[in-house]
């Protein structure tokens, strides 16, 4: 008498740590072998804290001591086809955002990407070329989870996940599912006066695979 394999689902709203979505995501999403992982903005490290998993860390600031220090738009010298996972958490905010009364952005949210006119007022610029890259060291059938916040510049609310999604697609990448990440509170700032627009206490993991076909 046969069994069926009963799946774990996973939810599509998450509310415990970055850390731990990742790890629930490559365990679920993974087609082929996860790892070796590119972490693309490595920063201080915060999602590789406790984790076992192979990890290369790349950063443009070299005072994170990143194996590769570099621009991941370019990506200069890392091979393609390399990854099993490449992991994206790019600025969220841009210097317009700053409010270093209560936290270091600069670090923390990557405010200091150029985000005026010239750009629309949006961060999406960035995203291009880095899924270009992404594309190209990623194995066939390999993951881009990428974690994505929605914002207000100069008064107009910018859809960066719709944007991602958007430009991952012409990319060449399949976008297979989207998980809302909540935090416990909205940033606030002690500049802000008056409120046109919800106070985002959640963010998006966009799950895309080097593929034509979400199936696993």
């Amino acid at each position: 008498m046969s069994v069926e394999k009963q799946y774990s689902p996973i939810s599509s709203v998450w509310e415990g740590s970055d850390a731990d979505l990742i790890e629930t995501m490559l365990e679920f999403y993974a087609s082929i072998v996860p790892e070796p992982i590119l972490d693309a903005t490595y920063n201080k490290g915060r999602f590789w804290k406790d984790s076992d998993r192979q990890v290369v860390s790349m950063d443009i600031n070299p005072k994170f001591n990143p194996m590769i220090v570099g621009d991941n738009r370019e990506m200069v010298g890392v091979p393609d086809t390399a990854f099993g996972t490449v992991i994206y958490d790019p600025p969220h905010v841009g210097p317009q955002g700053r409010d270093k009364s209560s936290k270091k952005f600069d670090e923390d949210f990557g405010a200091t990407a150029e985000c005026g006119k010239e750009q629309n007022w949006s961060l999406s610029y960035l995203y291009p070329p880095f899924l270009v890259q992404a594309k190209r060291v990623l194995k066939p059938e390999g993951l881009l989870l990428a974690k994505i916040t929605d914002m207000v510049n100069s008064h107009r609310a910018k859809w960066s996940h719709c944007d991602f999604m958007r430009m991952a697609e012409d990319a060449g990448f399949t976008v297979c599912d989207l998980i809302v990440k909540v935090r416990t509170g909205p940033m606030v700032s002690t500049k802000w006066s008056t409120a046109h627009h919800a106070r985002k206490r959640h963010c998006f993991w966009i799950i895309c695979r080097n593929s034509a076909s979400c199936e696993r």
